[in-house]
């Protein structure tokens, strides 16, 4: 009688996934320039309820969201954006 070879769970698990690399928003000479006074480009990066968007989803590096959520930081506290929304 043969013997039966059984297949491990995890082989179906690691099937292949595709995933789409993140590309920054930023070159790396612009990450200095991002300034708490050009509120449009920081609004990009923050929710509609006042949020700053993790690195992860809005794809900058780990330097620049660094950079970034000091620049918001700054904003909220001179009033130019809000910390919660209404």
């Amino acid at each position: 009688m043969p013997i039966r070879i059984r297949k491990k769970k995890t082989d179906d698990l690691k099937k292949k996934r595709f995933t789409k690399k993140k590309v920054s928003k930023f070159k790396p000479e612009e990450i200095e320039s991002i300034d708490y006074k050009d509120i449009n480009r920081l609004r990009y990066f923050v929710t509609e309820r006042g949020k700053i968007i993790p690195s992860r989803i809005s794809g900058v590096s780990a330097k620049s969201q660094r950079h970034l959520a000091l620049q918001v930081k700054r904003a909220r506290q001179i009033a130019l954006l809000p910390y919660v929304a209404e």
